[in-house]
């Protein structure tokens, strides 16, 4: 029998509690005005994502899953056409491909981001591929240079996957550039456990082309302009004006509730140096040496096969924690009529069985943070 949670793995209420006089204040304007889906809420936040992101449109949406497929669509990507995706990932990186009956192609990622491997990029390419979406996963960008260096190259488009990584930095083609700018297009989740959440599902397209915005505007929409003709076959992808509104307050949270995660994460550092636990023990995750990481995650990796062990341990003791991701899509029952096999992407195929993400999140207590350290430390010095 577990223990009551003495460290949470994630607390939404820390972050939005004291912001409730505020959102209840936006969400009874909304109520009011009797416009519940897109409207002025929508169309504020916005114009807020884009300037933050350092692009000049953004055309909000139902879910990031959404504007994934939507971001798909406006290339009019789909049968006989293939999608390099990094195997170590969330699902819908993969899935919207497939639901256009077009074939994600898994890459394999490098240790020591998470991150899609440019390398194992350029290997999976042929003339059947039409794009490369790259992850920023965890908060950290992709190699973004490179991976746009091998689209421009054989013509093809680099979509961002920011998912998780709203604010994170990066240096592309010699400059320091958010994640959001950096593709044609750049799709981005609210979801609530996001560094930038929503109270229900959201999300957004990033670029810096009217007429694809415009596209996508299309497409959110059922593809109708004017009301009730059709232009093109598009989907129910609106954001409403509820989320808008808790996005628009939120918004003006995201830098400090950024740098706080980027003092638990150097927090972390800290006390896991303090452990003196081995690199054969525990490998802490990458820190970028330029750039800024939002930690989204804070994925460690435990090796000698303790991973799972571990983490029960932890919950025994009430401290919770999450795997991002137990499997590479390659290897998910789902995915498998594709070829893909055990051996194919052996990078992901380790890390995926060892990585362990701990609780970050605005409002973690220092004293939380220590006693998660405490009890890594107490397992991993028993082994």
């Amino acid at each position: 029998m577990t223990s009551p949670a003495v460290v949470p793995f994630l607390d939404l209420t820390r972050e939005g509690n004291p912001l409730q006089e505020e959102i209840s204040t936006a969400l009874r304007d909304v109520v009011l005005s009797g416009q519940f889906v897109l409207g002025p809420q929508v169309e504020q936040f916005e114009k807020t994502l884009a300037a933050y992101a350092g692009a000049t449109e953004a055309v909000a949406c139902s879910s990031g899953s959404e504007a994934l497929l939507m971001a798909l669509m406006a290339l009019e990507i789909g049968p006989g056409d293939e999608v390099i995706v990094p195997s170590f990932t969330f699902f819908a990186t993969a899935s919207c491909v497939s639901r256009l009956g077009a074939t994600p192609i898994f890459a394999d990622m490098v240790p020591g981001t998470f991150n899609i491997h440019p390398e194992s990029v350029a290997a999976k390419m042929t003339d059947r591929t039409r794009a490369i979406i790259a992850v920023h996963l965890f908060g950290q960008s992709a190699d973004m240079t490179a991976l746009a260096q091998l689209a421009e190259k054989r013509g093809i488009v680099l979509i961002e996957d920011a998912a998780q990584a709203i604010g994170s930095e990066c240096v592309f083609r010699g400059e320091t550039r958010r994640v959001g700018s950096m593709g044609r297009m750049a799709c981005f989740s609210f979801y609530p456990t996001k560094n930038l959440g929503a109270m229900g599902d959201g999300g957004a397209i990033t670029t810096c082309d009217a007429s694809l915005a415009e596209r996508l505007r299309l497409l959110r929409g059922h593809g109708m302009k004017p009301r009730y003709f059709h232009q093109i076959i598009g989907i129910n992808g609106r954001l409403d004006a509820f989320q808008g509104a808790v996005l628009n307050i939120k918004f003006r949270h995201l830098d400090r509730w950024t740098k706080a995660r980027c003092t638990l994460a150097a927090q972390y550092r800290e006390l896991f140096a303090q452990t003196g636990l081995d690199d054969d023990l525990i490998t802490l995750p990458l820190v970028p040496d330029t750039g800024r990481h939002v930690w989204n995650q804070f994925s460690v990796r435990i090796h000698q096969g303790r991973r799972d062990a571990l983490r029960k341990y932890l919950l025994a003791q009430g401290v919770q924690t999450e795997i991002y991701y137990p499997l590479g899509l390659h290897e998910q029952e789902c995915f498998r009529s594709l070829g893909g096999r055990l051996g194919d992407l052996p990078v992901t195929e380790h890390i995926s069985r060892e990585i362990l993400a701990l609780p970050i999140f605005p409002g973690l207590k220092p004293e939380e943070q220590e006693t998660v350290v405490r009890h890594i430390t107490q397992f991993l010095r028993n082994i």
